[in-house]
């Protein structure tokens, strides 16, 4: 019964009918009951104080007062119509005036009846003026409980129609007495109670009418709670089902390849972040479950050398890997590092792109599949069809956030059962986030940086400071240094963009001219051999100044590079900035990075900047993009459906994504199928959508 009540057909709500429901349908995607219950409003307002008309002050924003109504008026043409209504208290008069939904708004007007009137007034001809005013009768008004009045999103659509808030609260005022005793439970007694949350139908009158404020604030606890709970739940219980079902490969032994190259090749001592990571994957890979873990790590931190000790693990054991990035220009840095650290032990390692020749292909393919081949790096061009290994145990992804769920499951079907994986971001993740996109995956994060590696000094310059700023890439330059000179290509005006960065380009060869100056310059309408030639010519020293797009914000390791300047900074989003400024700092040096930018800069814009110079870590930076971008945008927007919800926000629900982590975690741990009678209900109760902020006014 209560399913067919929510499920009811919005036209037959009293007060919308065929021509509201298919508003409703198109602006707000609200199709049922259930639609419309779950349109939470975005902020309240305190209406406990009416203030006579001739104390009203046009300065003092929105303000309630309590009217009789004289006369209704309907002026102009029909396709310029206004309705112009006088109402009175004892102290004054007021004009009211709609140029929109006039038809629907008129027939509920009555002459001689009190109003309590709500809106902004508008000082017009000696008196006031309020359009489009929220109105009420003033006896329904005074059987409401409670003085916090909801607002709800509306459109201009849906104005026209006279669903504004007013409307969209009138319309809730009719449905919640038929469906409040039909809301299914959503939580055991055992949590509710625990937690002091109110029940599911408490919680609901109250999100939508609330009776006072700390009532309305549990309200919207529980329910976030919910959402955050039923996707971690979904999340676990995935992760849990996976290990069940799918067995890994055992590595069983710590051979000669990883005893060897750790104890007279690795390059320098593991910080003790890298050791408590290795040892978390060991013992995954000597468990016999599937491997699906997610490594975390700031720019510098020595991700890939973790990778290549976990890579070292399969082949002792017999197996083959691969590592997957999602650029050349990435893989071809990958591979050279590879083959840098395990050269020395006489194992092979391969590089597929789209740029290799097909002669050279072939050998790749016959190697990999008669398993003389031992490691493979590549980009997409792994995932073909004829690339087929031999024994793959390990796949290393880097940067998954850029490869569609899809593409990444191909990898696992390159052996009989899959292949463990080890997924890498330089892009930090924070703890909120981690805990609800990547619940399917364990973490683990490299939170230090090397010993030796120098802060990078961080400053914003506006275009002003431009010669200073020119004369300090020259002392850089003659103390040996090279200079990275970044412009933005935003997709939107790449026209302009490319002019901006050909023009800057033509000032710095005019400032530092040959012989004595070497610029290169890269961009993306280069051919890729023009490309790979200029990047070349820098990293090999040949050149002390490159002039680039973003191409370079990951791939490109020139340890003698000293000086990032990152020309129009405003453009960028804090996590390209942090990763630009990656690209410095990998050497002995000091290192420096310059944000330059016009005077004229918005309010995120300022933030994103201040962030930049005040802190490196990226743990910090990646909180503050959260609160800035949201979810859906820093995790790709392929991804994005998956946290959108209505009421949660990660960026400030960090402790109830946590709370939330810690029941779900106790419920699967005491009954991983949630099937134990009378144990709890959990339906899922919200399909999440478009994100709303809730907050008092």
């Amino acid at each position: 019964m209560n399913n067919d009540v929510l499920n009811t057909p919005i036209e037959f709500l009293k007060g919308v009918g065929p021509k509201r429901a298919d508003i409703l349908k198109s602006e707000l995607a609200i199709y049922t009951f259930r639609d419309l219950l779950d349109h939470f409003p975005f902020r309240y307002v305190d209406r406990s104080k009416t203030v006579p008309v001739k104390n009203i002050l046009e300065s003092q924003g929105s303000v309630q007062i309590s009217v009789t109504i004289k006369d209704v008026k309907e002026l102009g043409q029909p396709r310029k119509k206004r309705l112009l209504v006088s109402a009175y208290d004892d102290s004054g008069t007021v004009q009211l005036v709609w140029f929109k939904g006039i038809k629907w708004i008129k027939p509920t007007i009555k002459i001689g009846h009190q109003y309590v009137v709500f809106g902004k007034p508008t000082s017009y001809g000696g008196s006031f003026n309020f359009n489009h005013p929220e109105m009420e009768l003033e006896e329904k008004n005074k059987s409401k409980i409670g003085n916090l009045q909801p607002v709800y999103h509306s459109t201009e659509k849906l104005t026209a129609f006279g669903l504004h808030s007013k409307g969209m609260e009138n319309l809730m005022r009719n449905l919640m007495p038929q469906v409040l005793k039909y809301i299914p439970q959503t939580l055991s007694n055992k949590i509710e109670q625990k937690n002091h949350f109110p029940s599911i139908n408490q919680a609901y009158e109250n999100i939508h009418f609330p009776k006072e404020k700390l009532f309305l604030q549990k309200s919207i606890l529980r329910l976030k709670y919910e959402e955050l709970f039923f996707l971690q739940l979904s999340m676990t219980r995935q992760k849990i089902n996976t290990r069940n079902k799918l067995k890994g490969f055992i590595f069983k032994y710590v051979g000669d390849n990883f005893n060897d190259f750790f104890k007279k090749h690795l390059p320098f001592e593991l910080t003790g972040a890298q050791k408590r990571v290795v040892k978390e994957i060991r013992k995954d890979l000597g468990a016999g479950v599937h491997m699906n873990r997610l490594l975390q790590g700031d720019v510098g931190s020595g991700k890939t050398l973790v990778a290549v000790l976990t890579i070292l693990l399969s082949i002792d054991n017999g197996f083959q890997s691969c590592l997957m990035a999602p650029t050349e220009i990435l893989a071809n840095q990958h591979y050279k590092s590879i083959v840098n650290f395990l050269g020395p032990l006489g194992i092979k390692v391969s590089l597929l792109t789209g740029s290799v020749k097909k002669s050279d292909r072939k050998i790749i393919h016959e190697s990999l599949e008669n398993g003389s081949l031992n490691v493979l790096v590549g980009t997409h061009a792994l995932l073909e069809d004829k690339v087929k290994f031999k024994n793959l145990g390990l796949a290393v992804i880097d940067e998954q956030h850029r490869f569609g769920v899809a593409q990444r499951a191909k990898l696992w079907k390159k052996n009989t059962q899959p292949p463990h994986v080890l997924v890498m971001t330089a892009t930090p993740i924070p703890r909120t986030l981690a805990m609800t996109f990547y619940g399917d995956l364990d973490v683990s994060v490299i939170d230090e940086l090397p010993p030796g590696r120098k802060p990078i000094n961080t400053t914003h310059k506006f275009d002003s400071s431009r010669l200073k700023v020119f004369q300090f890439i020259e002392d850089e330059i003659k103390k040996g240094h090279q200079v990275y000179i970044v412009y933005p290509l935003i997709e939107e005006s790449e026209k302009l963009d490319y002019k901006d960065l050909m023009d800057g380009y033509e000032s710095i060869v005019r400032r530092f001219p040959l012989p004595n100056y070497q610029v290169s310059i890269v961009h993306g309408k280069m051919k890729p051999e023009a490309k790979e030639y200029e990047m070349n010519q820098f990293v090999s020293g040949k050149t002390q100044i490159m002039v680039a797009t973003t191409v370079i914000e990951v791939g490109v390791d020139v340890p003698n590079a000293s000086l990032m300047i990152i020309e129009s900074a405003e453009k960028f989003g804090l996590s390209q900035l942090h990763q630009l400024r990656g690209r410095v700092g990998r050497g002995a040096e000091k290192s420096y990075c310059i944000l330059m930018s016009g005077y004229k800069l918005s309010k995120e814009a300022k933030i994103r900047l201040e962030t930049m110079v005040r802190t490196t870590d990226g743990f910090e930076i990646s909180e503050q993009d959260l609160k800035i971008r949201g979810p859906g945008d820093i995790m790709g927007t392929q991804q994005s459906g998956v946290l959108d919800f209505k009421l949660a926000d990660l960026a400030r629900d960090g402790q109830i994504v946590q709370l939330s982590k810690i029941d779900v975690d106790q419920i699967l741990k005491e009954d991983v199928n949630i099937s134990k009678s009378g144990k709890c209900i959990y339906k899922k109760r919200i399909n999440p959508s478009n994100e709303i902020k809730t907050k008092l006014e």
